[in-house]
């Protein structure tokens, strides 16, 4: 029996040699195409190189030189830390001018922002463990004095100013140990490069998602009666019922000096005026500097479906689990947990209702999650965030290490929001992920939602998977029923509500497609450039599964719901390489799958789920038949 530890780990790496044997052959066949045109039109290859030349010999575009970073992480972002106060210190200008290019050179690499620190902090297994830090040992870096922050802030400020940035103090301590960590940003031009951090959120039926997220982007706190949630809702059922049934979309901006973007209305108290007067995503998306998107998933057993929908097709970068204080880690809560991990997504713990939790039951649930967190199934290590420091710590070592933030809030009194906000206003974007997002690569996108909107025509919403896209690129469209791809133009794109001129790799878009009925698209299909080579559908794959759970045997002929990206169909099970023809729980194989009512668009090395009633199945495409 294979254990779900070291069939992760092999699905894994079967992923990562099919998505580089893909990306391989995509520059292969660039190189082929390039190297045609050149030889069909010898006079424009000419001009091209010539073209090339010019541009290689203008400086203007050249970007600032940097000192290269050898790897990530603690040590080496402390290195640049310790070089940038000593040339901050010595106030001389040719030291200030480095400094200036050295923090032009981080803001420009890493999306617009960087997290500065200054004097000696504490290590992370010191400062996660939530221990008093007295031993000399457990600091890290040059210690400072009050004076030497004061000039090292001042400076930073000045420096930041000049490259157009904006610098905000994170936390400032002057005890034993003066220390502090500064946030600089870069305002994006336009919304087209707004860095953007999509978050899942799940958890069982009343633990508090809806209104948890209602807090944080509306910035009024909750009545006790579900008054923060309302203005979330997108059906009357869901406001008579208070439970949600689809997935639901809200985003929360933070402006260059890291503060949330909210309404005016934000601290008013009639429930009216807060459901009317919330700010538009275009407003919001022209002043953020950055953008979390929230999924907000259904937590009903009814709606799994949906859920599942939600985590598999949205490419969410973190699952933000919500617990209830008063109830604990129950019923649903464990099937999304143990989804997120199945999709190797890193997870984040909110405890909620710890207003009305008593202690004696809160510590249980607090205790409870973590022993969850630290059993074989899940091998993380919960981390509670009780200040500033710790949450800003956290979230530049998060998804590199297996750490499990947990936070205690609560939505009447607003305690741990503030924790919360600044840990979601440091987390890399989702577009920085070079390993799932190629820029260099065709165009694929994958369609998750289809709308059909009045004067416009048919819209698409979905996930740029790689390339780039711009307004007026001709592009296929499919599979439809019977394996076909079909031509359109794109009219126009948007990007959180605003409109954008082009879009690349990572980033979640909309599309007014050309002529295109909105009968003819279906969530599930995909955009990809018109070739010469038309992209295939498939019917048939072989798959590397392992199941999770089933009360009999599994056996041919057996059909389940599969989940795979964005496609959501329905299989059929053709064949195994089981000896008895059978399966438990428990068991690996090979597993052949047929589609039952039409031909996807699927690759090698995607990760599947497959569910019917209570099975569950885990796995990876292998061969596409």
């Amino acid at each position: 029996m294979t254990s779900l530890r070291t069939f992760q780990t092999e699905i894994d790496e079967i992923s990562h040699r099919e998505v580089a044997k893909q990306r391989a052959y995509a520059v292969e066949r660039a190189k082929l195409e390039k190297d045609a045109k050149k030889t069909t039109s010898k006079g424009h290859a000419r001009k091209e190189s010539t073209e090339a030349a010019d541009v290689s010999k203008s400086p203007a575009k050249e970007p600032i030189a940097s000192p290269a970073v050898p790897g990530s992480g603690d040590a080496v972002m402390s290195d640049i830390d310790e070089q940038l106060q000593s040339l901050l210190l010595s106030r001389i200008p040719e030291n200030l001018e480095t400094a200036r290019n050295l923090i032009a050179s981080l803001l420009t690499r890493n999306f617009g922002e960087y997290v500065f620190r200054i004097g000696s902090h504490p290590t992370h297994a010191r400062l996660f463990a939530v221990q008093p830090v007295t031993e000399e040992d457990t600091w890290q870096g040059t210690a400072r004095t009050a004076e030497e922050l004061d000039v090292i802030i001042q400076e930073t400020t000045t420096v930041v100013d000049e490259v157009g940035g904006k610098t905000s103090i994170l936390f400032d301590s002057r005890s034993d140990h003066p220390r502090a960590a500064l946030l600089l940003r870069l305002p994006p031009p336009d919304v087209a490069t707004t860095p953007e951090v999509r978050c899942a959120v799940v958890g069982n039926v009343d633990s508090g998602k809806s209104t948890t997220l209602g807090v944080l982007t509306r910035g009024q706190l909750d009545d006790g009666r579900g008054r923060a949630r309302v203005s979330l809702f997108r059906h009357k059922h869901e406001i008579e019922s208070g439970r949600t049934s689809s997935v639901g979309m809200e985003i929360l901006g933070f402006g260059p000096t890291g503060k949330p973007i909210l309404p005016p209305t934000a601290h008013s108290t009639d429930p009216e005026v807060i459901r009317r007067e919330k700010m538009g995503w275009e407003e919001i998306s022209i002043q953020a500097s950055k953008i979390i998107s929230f999924s907000d998933l259904a937590g009903h057993e009814r709606y799994l479906k949906t859920t599942l929908y939600g985590l598999t097709s949205g490419s969410p970068s973190c699952v933000i689990l919500i617990v209830g204080g008063n109830a604990g880690l129950i019923g649903m809560s464990k099937e999304h947990l143990a989804i997120a991990l199945a999709l190797s997504v890193p997870v984040v713990v909110c405890i909620t209702k710890i207003d009305m939790t008593p202690p004696n039951i809160l510590a249980k649930t607090v205790e409870q999650v973590s022993k969850i967190l630290r059993s074989p199934g899940c091998r993380k290590t919960p981390v509670f965030i009780k200040s500033i420091e710790s949450a800003v710590a956290v979230a530049q070592s998060f998804g590199k290490e297996r750490l499990a933030p947990v936070f205690q809030t609560s939505n009447v009194t607003g305690e741990g929001l503030d924790y919360l906000r600044t840990f979601l206003n440091l987390l890399p974007a989702s577009e920085s992920d070079s390993e799932k997002f190629l820029t260099d690569q065709p165009l694929e996108y994958s369609i998750t939602e289809v709308y059909s909107v009045p004067y416009v025509g048919t819209v698409v919403d979905g996930i740029l998977n790689s390339g780039t896209v711009k307004t007026g690129d001709s592009v296929l469209f499919g599979p439809d029923s019977n394996g076909n791809f079909h031509g359109t133009v794109i009219k126009s794109i948007e990007r959180k509500r605003a409109r954008v001129p082009s879009a690349e790799a990572g980033q979640c878009v909309s599309f007014a497609l050309k002529r295109v009925r909105r009968t003819d698209v279906r969530k599930g299909m995909v955009l990809v450039h018109k070739t010469e080579t038309l992209p295939k559908a498939v019917r048939q794959f072989e798959g590397q599964v392992l199941i999770l759970y089933h009360n009999t045997t599994l056996q041919r002929n057996y059909q389940a719901m599969l989940h795979c990206g964005a496609v959501r169909q329905t299989v059929r099970i053709v064949s195994m390489d089981h000896p008895q023809g059978i399966l438990r729980t428990g068991d690996r194989a090979t597993v052949t799958f047929e589609f039952i009512s039409h031909p996807e668009f699927i690759k090698e090395g995607m990760k599947l789920l497959f569910r019917e009633g209570k099975t569950k199945g885990l796995g990876v495409i292998t061969r596409l038949l």
